[in-house]
């Protein structure tokens, strides 16, 4: 498959702090790829490198073959992009904005159609500085797709959207994604995640772990199980001296084997005397398959 985003072996240091560390993925064209890992993995810093925001050490990146760096970023007329918050003129009204930023040929269509698509025509006209969060959200989003790019990339596009927004921007992805466009996209809403994407590079201390298709992950065999306690570090400390590591999430994740059941950890928080107040069973889904893989990378270190 050909590949609209290649990273390689890419390092980055904040002062004493290494930031990435020989970071390697690639983003396929027409592609919907998700980019996951813990709160302070790296994931945005390697959205902001991608485009070009900083200088890094090593490694390369290239958009359509073409090399991007703080010095040379002609490959990103290719790519649109939301990272973190959007950059909204508060007196402006939101077709203001996409007026602003629209390029090329027929931008009246294209901006009628795309205000369709993310249904704003009932507030595209008022100002900027009275939209809501989610209302500056999609605007933020439709920038980012209003020139028809062919990598988009977009740092948690679900915050601040109610389920049926939601709901209608997984439905102009993957509609935009059919016609060749290719998506990287950061999001801890793993749920909603999993039903856009079609692989996903996991990513930990700045580290990527594994890239591997939504299929291959979701066929790791796995149980795991999360508990609730009156008490979750005294129950981790208790756990791990009968050798039964826990993930660091919230509550306690444990994957369930031979020779950790939950039966032994029953019985070892009652003998601890802390008491169990829920026991949900994790089916084979993203976030199941994410802390099986961070599980294992911490048994192993």
């Amino acid at each position: 498959m050909e590949n609209i985003l290649e990273v390689h072996q890419l390092s980055k240091h904040f002062g004493k702090k290494q930031a990435l560390n020989n970071v390697d993925f690639t983003v396929g064209k027409g592609r919907i790829v998700g980019l996951i890992g813990p709160n302070g993995a790296g994931k945005t810093t390697i959205m902001k490198a991608i485009l070009g925001l900083f200088s890094y050490e090593k490694g390369q990146i290239k958009i359509d073959n073409h090399p991007v760096s703080e010095a040379s970023h002609q490959a990103l007329a290719k790519v649109g992009a939301l990272i973190e918050y959007p950059a909204i003129y508060p007196y402006l009204t939101g077709l203001d904005h996409l007026k602003l930023n629209a390029t090329g040929d027929a931008t009246t269509e294209r901006i009628d159609q795309l205000v369709k698509q993310m249904k704003m025509e009932s507030y595209i006209n008022r100002k900027a500085k009275n939209y809501s969060l989610g209302m500056k959200q999609k605007l933020g989003i439709a920038l980012a797709l209003i020139n028809q790019p062919e990598l988009v990339i977009l740092d948690e596009p679900m915050n601040g959207l109610d389920p049926q927004a939601t709901k209608d921007l997984r439905d102009v992805i993957m509609s935009q994604a059919a016609a060749g466009t290719s998506f990287l996209i950061s999001s801890h809403i793993l749920s909603e995640l999993e039903k856009l994407v079609s692989e996903v590079v996991i990513i930990d201390h700045g580290e990527v772990i594994k890239q591997a298709t939504i299929a291959n992950l979701n066929h790791q065999e796995n149980d795991f199980i999360m508990l609730k306690t009156s008490d979750d570090a005294a129950a981790r400390t208790s756990l791990a001296q009968v050798g039964i590591t826990t993930a660091e999430a919230p509550g306690l994740v444990f994957n369930q084997t031979p020779s950790a059941t939950l039966a032994l950890v029953i019985k070892t928080l009652v003998k601890a005397d802390i008491d169990i107040y829920d026991v949900v069973h994790q089916g084979e889904d993203l976030e199941a398959s994410l802390l099986s893989i961070l599980h294992n990378e911490k048994k192993e270190a």
